[in-house]
């Protein structure tokens, strides 16, 4: 294989308001979950099921650290494209632990505002070090979730 790809969209709800954390040199980064849903007939009971999957975001940098603190909150409907990474990590007793996250950090990142808060949505990439922000004129018909939280 010549090559491979990381990436990874996501369009759906912020799950609790983002916590926003230094890390050991400094830097700040945000982290949260956003959940995404389906909706389907069953074919044998003619019934709508809704199935929800959390998705554990952490994003790196200034300049979308920054947007997020400002602007994501419980709620937000967003649009992101990072990478997947499962880290490994020990518990209080010494056990190994994986988590897999979606990671916003470098060039290869977007952040989309979809809410309707405000007069348009806001779209921000990160390219390298120059976190560009533009403004998207489409807009989002429901910013609220329905769904119990389970965290």
């Amino acid at each position: 294989m010549a090559g491979s790809v990381n990436k990874v969209i996501l369009l759906g709800n912020v799950g609790k308001d983002p916590e926003i954390k230094a890390t050991q040199n400094g830097s700040k980064l945000a982290s949260f979950s956003i959940a995404t849903s389906k909706r389907w007939k069953d074919k044998q009971t003619q019934e709508y099921k809704d199935k929800t999957e959390w998705h554990k975001v952490v994003i790196f940098g200034e300049g979308l650290v920054d947007i997020v603190e400002k602007y994501v909150k419980k709620g937000s409907k967003i649009y992101i494209e990072g990478e997947i990474s499962t880290r490994k990590w020990s518990d209080q007793q010494g056990n190994d632990r994986y988590t897999t996250e979606v990671i916003l950090q470098g060039y290869n990142s977007t952040l989309t505002l979809l809410d309707n808060r405000g007069s348009n949505n806001q779209s921000i990439e990160n390219k390298t070090d120059d976190n560009s922000l533009t403004e998207n004129t489409e807009t989002s018909n429901d910013s609220n979730i329905d769904d119990d939280i389970p965290f």
